[in-house]
């Protein structure tokens, strides 16, 4: 049991750790999921929509039943999802192996403007080693640099890909449960 202390203590606390208070630290954290894109909610789009049930009407079969039918959406959905995070896993790779590297520009926002300035008053040129320059010439080796570079990438990538993965699973193991149960003939 919490004391009257502990309370007022959890209190000061949540009131610290409400998240960013600027606007343009909200601006940033309200764009941290939309990065790739992996995160919307693409139901709207009338021609997913259709692919999905096109695709749900081939899992499902003949069957006629709207459980089933929803299951094969679910199922769906999610092998299309998963599709969408391979083509991006696979163009930050192609990217890598072509730029050399996923970053972006040189300055991504003032403060970086700011420390190559102070660098130049100070006397210093800022050195900028080309990423590309550094990237093997063969094809193995080149791709291996490749995903070795794009491996942070491509671990915040894989949270959306076992995601998709279970669900999918998790609806073909309804949709075959559902079929077995009507097909026994100890479920009359």
């Amino acid at each position: 049991m919490a004391t009257a202390r502990q309370i007022a203590a959890n209190r000061r606390n949540a009131s610290k750790s409400t998240g960013p208070r600027s606007r343009s630290g909200r601006k940033r954290a309200g764009g941290n999921a939309t990065v790739h894109g992996l995160t919307a909610n693409l139901f709207s789009n009338t021609a997913l929509a259709e692919q999905v049930e096109k695709f749900a009407r081939e899992i499902a079969g003949s069957a006629d039943d709207a459980i089933l039918l929803q299951f094969a959406r679910v199922a769906a959905y999610a092998e299309i999802d998963l599709a969408r995070v391979r083509r991006v896993k696979v163009a930050l790779i192609e990217r890598a192996s072509a730029v050399g590297t996923l970053d972006g520009p040189l300055f991504d926002d003032v403060r970086s403007v700011r420390k190559i300035l102070d660098l130049i008053m100070g006397g210093e040129l800022p050195r900028r080693i080309d990423p590309l320059a550094t990237m093997p010439s063969g094809g193995i080796e080149r791709t291996a640099e490749a995903v070795r570079r794009a491996l942070p990438e491509l671990t915040k990538l894989a949270r959306y890909e076992s995601r998709a993965a279970a669900r999918r699973d998790k609806a073909i193991r309804q949709i075959v449960m559902k079929t077995h149960r009507n097909s026994s003939p100890f479920c009359e």
